[in-house]
């Protein structure tokens, strides 16, 4: 049998060994970054990280379906130390200005990874490794707008300390692709993971927007979605409406829980981290409808409190946990009374509302079938051995437990006359 020559496939597995950085470093940022998600207060904001978020996971997987194309990318999808170490501290510290946090992302490591991918185009052959070249071209291109979405974001925000940190620990490496030369940290180097491990705050950020412990109840005076009048067929479907579009915008409640399950699983398969990525994007979209959609409906945003109780119960609980109350409970169960908010809103012949709906129910099940495929796998990572329905049953009641605990425990913003209730509901449907 014929043997290769020693360096007879050199040309391709250099740009394999790139491409292999530039998937760890795209599925590293997705693991982090998403820790921003309810650390940061502004809905447009939470959904913008979002939304890259599920883009890089894009990035990383059309990166593992080319690299698995050449020689030397590997099975595996470990990401190494050198470059987990840097992502890890750009996460920062529970008690870290959470904007000071985003600005390392996207002027430190963001522009970086940038400078990968041009690297890479310069160094790569344009006709012999063309599928990769068009794949760079097009990931070049979302990361310049990734750069321009965030940027308003970061006016007035003072970073320098802390992206000089974060420059210095990615000098060590001479960039993601180690194409730069290195600059050895200094002896006195701090690395804050290790002074200060991440926790998760005890309670997310909203921002200037008003806070309760949850939106729904049973009293018209006090609550803002009264639960009986969402089954009630009585209930007038401009009401119905308009229940169900501030519980589409407190979807921000799966937003926040959901995103820090990523950081919490740094042994998950990547595919894993892929689908919680689009489950996350999902909800943020969904998020995204009722936000924009009550305002069109007379209803103030500053007037509408958002709860928090499930971040605060279920950041107490494991991450198999959260992901369990999630698909298996809170999504699964809300089927039957979706279906029928679906079917009253057809009432009004809202073309708008019908699409919204339509899609949230397609993406829901989705997501259950995520629960199903994903949940297994989740509960091994984190040592959990008894069966998926008997794990789910005891997993259901301790978040009863824990409701008990620690939910309730956040007090209106708002007064009874300034927040939107139910009765407030009555009236604003009546003028649309």
């Amino acid at each position: 049998m014929a043997t290769v020559a020693p360096g007879r496939m050199a040309a391709v597995n250099e740009m394999t060994r790139l491409l292999r950085l530039l998937f760890e470093v795209e599925r590293e940022f997705l693991r982090t970054v998403t820790t921003l998600v309810y650390r940061v207060g502004e809905p447009e904001l939470k959904y913008l990280i979002c939304q890259h978020a599920w883009e890089s996971a894009g990035h990383a997987r059309f990166l593992r379906e080319r690299g698995r194309e050449l020689a030397g990318f590997g099975t595996g999808e470990n990401v190494r130390a050198s470059l987990r170490r840097i992502f890890v501290e750009a996460v920062g510290s529970t008690a870290a200005d959470p904007l000071v946090l985003l600005a390392g992302f996207y002027t430190v490591l963001k522009p970086t990874l940038l400078a990968a991918y041009r690297h890479y185009l310069k160094v790569t052959d344009h006709l012999a490794d063309w599928p990769s070249k068009k794949l760079v071209e097009e990931f070049i291109a979302d990361e310049e707008r990734h750069l321009r979405e965030i940027a308003p974001c970061l006016k007035g925000v003072d970073a320098r300390a802390w992206s000089l940190h974060l420059t210095q620990a990615l000098g060590d490496l001479g960039g993601w692709l180690g194409q730069e030369p290195r600059l050895p940290l200094a002896a006195g180097y701090l690395w804050q993971q290790d002074q200060s491990p991440y926790r998760h705050p005890a309670t997310c950020n909203r921002g200037q927007y008003p806070v309760c412990s949850s939106v729904f109840g049973f009293d018209p005076t006090e609550d803002p979605i009264v639960r009986p009048w969402l089954t009630d067929p009585t209930t007038d479907a401009r009401v119905i409406r308009l229940l169900v579009y501030v519980w589409l915008m407190m979807e921000m409640d799966a937003i926040d829980y959901l995103a820090t399950v990523f950081i919490d699983t740094p042994d998950a398969p990547f595919d894993l981290h892929h689908d919680l990525a689009r489950h996350l994007w999902d909800e943020s979209r969904h998020s995204q409808f009722g936000f924009r959609q009550l305002p069109k409906l007379g209803v103030d945003l500053m007037t509408v409190e958002h709860s928090l109780d499930l971040y605060n119960i279920l950041v107490r609980m494991p991450p198999h946990e959260r992901y369990a109350m999630m698909t298996m409970e809170f999504e699964a169960g809300s089927f039957p009374t979706k279906a029928h908010v679906m079917d009253r809103v057809r009432e009004l012949s809202d073309f708008e509302a019908d699409t919204l709906l339509a899609f949230d129910r397609n993406d829901e099940q989705n997501h259950v079938r995520y629960g199903h495929r994903w949940l297994p796998e989740m509960m091994a990572l984190c040592g959990e051995t008894r069966p998926t329905e008997e794990f789910v049953r005891a997993t259901q009641e301790k978040f009863k437990q824990f409701a008990a605990t620690y939910g309730g425990k956040t007090p209106h913003s708002l007064p009874r006359e300034k927040r939107l209730t139910g009765e407030k509901i009555l009236a604003l449907a009546r003028l649309h």
